[in-house]
């Protein structure tokens, strides 16, 4: 039997489990894993600048494609707390990724030594797993249970924690023979499956509600091949936009409170029969679940058991894997289908069309400082159908989920539920590592853009080049409009005059200087006429120097972007669409 020291045997799992690429930060603590990656060289690996930033190019990389799974390396202590906050971020939203931690010798773990925390407890709440592995001879079996569960069942993040004595310990195994263990995916039966059908044949107005668990399970054809047979519209959430095109004639729009359309709202409250796969039925969806359910009936698919009932109880709960259970579902409908069993819902589907058609919010503004609405129609214009955007939270996130469009899976690439301000760019750069050839433009408030900032210099040293969006009010802009209720505007504003930089007449940050300070190239407009161009040059500069390019757009200072309490109770606080004139890149134009 081989001999070898435990990291060396994780780096030659982590080699057999598909491993490629790593994010992270050497420090003393994790140095011996630093000291077999370098050895082996099988495992590129990109130095972030801070070890949140880490964890979420991980993110990023595991969202870019199918199968994928980013990886996040840190040192003891801080560097394992720095991503806790990825960890709740993947845990949140079904994304695996694996972070690795050092900690101090086992002999040391209880006397309060230097950077030495109970990483394990800290990180249980929000992991599939998390242990610090006390025997050397387990490591390579702690590697291939973290990858077994990350992939089983409902996806999630693993952390492993590794002391230093146990790092540098010598055992035997036999990496030749290793194979990843079998993953875990329940399955729905065929006689599930035969019910659930049945249940939307008794509907007269049925709606597919697509969650991520269709995109985390690579089956949006399957899902738009369903949607086709059966004739039934569908409602993508914002984790599951892109598993049908935005321009398909069954998408019906998107529901909630906040990243939702009018017309899927609308639909939505017209419905009377909601299949539901691979979603969570997230609070910002449904908003109560009284108005939401009222005078409707549910089918609810997911992959985790506890999830059915979680939020409220369905009508009828099959437990499977998105994927397996759209083939049954395609296989049923197709034999339902050639017999002629299904309903004409041609009338329901004119009729969803039609509000896709006229219920529409204005974009075509012509103000300056311009509206944000209007820089979202600038980017319709200026970005292809295959263009993966990548956002996280903010007016900037919901607007762009109000006004941009996407036509592919994985190309809206956003932290859904735990939304924190910084993932933006470093989740960027993870996309980019994970797909050197796919046109990505990051979307973020000035806010956002601000917290991870330095991530950038990773893009400029590794050559990760990509698009970034700023558009800037200067404001903590989603938290002025929810402070409106309670009648202040108070620690809010991000505007000061700056001294070295007086033209930006208090808006405060000169971003354009510190990110050619940072090693990438960037652009400042203040006028919808200066955003083709600016793209255009981006895109040279991209091309010329393979860095991130940083767009800045002056914004209003105060907008307040469509979002409500109830799904029939959105504020429209702007015009409305009235003509095509008004809304020239939406889907589904007004005559």
């Amino acid at each position: 039997m081989a001999k070898m020291r435990a990291v060396m045997a994780a780096v030659l799992v982590m080699e057999k489990e598909g491993v490629s690429q790593a994010f992270g930060v050497p420090g003393a603590a994790i140095n011996p894993l630093y000291a077999a990656l370098r050895e082996r060289q099988s495992i590129s690996h990109v130095l972030a600048r801070h070890v949140e930033g880490a964890s979420h190019m991980a993110e990023g990389y595991t969202r870019a494609k199918a199968g994928n799974i980013g990886v996040c390396i840190g040192t003891s202590g801080p560097a394992g707390t720095d991503m806790i906050t990825g960890l709740y971020s993947a845990q949140a939203d079904s994304i695996p990724i694996l972070c690795i931690t050092g900690q101090a010798p086992r002999a040391r773990m209880h006397k309060e030594d230097f950077q030495a925390v109970d990483i394990q407890s800290i990180a249980k709440p929000v992991t599939k797993w998390a242990t610090t592995v006390m025997e050397p001879a387990q490591v390579p079996r702690a590697f291939q249970q973290a990858f077994h569960l990350m992939r089983s069942g409902r996806p999630g993040p693993v952390l492993i924690d590794l002391p230093f004595d146990v790092q540098m310990a010598e055992i035997e195994f036999d990496i030749d023979t290793y194979e990843p263990l079998p993953v875990y995916k329940p399955r729905a039966t065929r006689k599930q499956i035969e019910k659930a059908i049945a249940m939307l044949q008794a509907a007269e107005r049925p709606l597919i509600v697509s969650g991520g668990g269709v995109i985390n399970a690579d089956a949006s054809a399957l899902l738009q091949e369903f949607a086709e047979l059966t004739n039934v519209p569908v409602i993508p959430t914002l984790m599951g936009w892109g598993t049908i095109p935005d321009d398909h004639p069954l998408m019906a729009g998107m529901c909630g409170l906040q990243t939702s359309h009018r017309y899927g709202n609308a639909t939505m409250l017209a419905s009377d029969f909601v299949l539901g796969i691979g979603n969570r039925w997230a609070n910002r969806h449904t908003g109560s679940i009284e108005v939401y359910t009222k005078g409707r009936s549910f089918v609810h698919v997911d992959i985790e058991p506890t999830q059915i009932g979680r939020v409220f109880s369905p009508d009828y709960g099959i437990v499977s894997d998105a994927k397996a259970a759209l083939e049954q579902f395609v296989e049923v409908a197709r034999e339902l289908k050639a017999a002629g069993a299904f309903k004409d819902r041609s009338e329901w589907v004119a009729q969803c069309r039609e509000r896709k058609r006229t219920m529409l919010r204005k974009t075509n503004f012509d103000q300056e400082p311009m509206k944000p609405q209007r820089v979202y129609q600038c980017m319709n214009n200026a970005f292809d159908r295959d263009t993966c955007y990548v956002s996280t939270i903010g007016l900037s996130q919901i607007a762009g989920a109000q006004f941009l469009h996407v036509f592919k899976p994985r190309n809206w690439i956003n932290c859904g539920q735990a939304g924190p301000l910084g993932w933006t760019i470093p989740a960027a750069l993870g996309v980019r590592a994970a797909d050197p050839q796919r046109r990505i433009v990051a979307l973020s408030g000035d806010y956002d853009f601000q917290f991870m900032i330095e991530e950038l210099a990773v893009g400029a040293q590794f050559k990760l080049p990509y698009i970034h969006m700023v558009v800037n009010n200067s404001y903590l802009g989603l938290i002025r409009q929810a402070q409106r209720g309670f009648n202040m505007d108070y620690c809010v504003q991000l505007g000061f005059d700056n001294i070295n930089a007086p033209a930006l007449q208090g808006y405060g940050v000169d971003h354009k200087a510190v990110v050619e300070g940072l090693g990438c190239k960037a652009l400042r407009v203040t006028r919808q006429d200066e955003i083709r161009p600016a793209i255009r040059q981006a895109e040279q500069w991209m091309d010329e120097f393979k860095v991130p390019v940083v767009i800045e757009v002056m914004l209003e200072r105060v907008t307040n972007i469509a979002m409500g309490t109830e799904i029939d109770a959105i504020n429209e606080f702007e015009e409305l669409a009235m003509n095509a004139e008004d809304a020239p890149t939406a889907i589904g134009l007004l005559d």
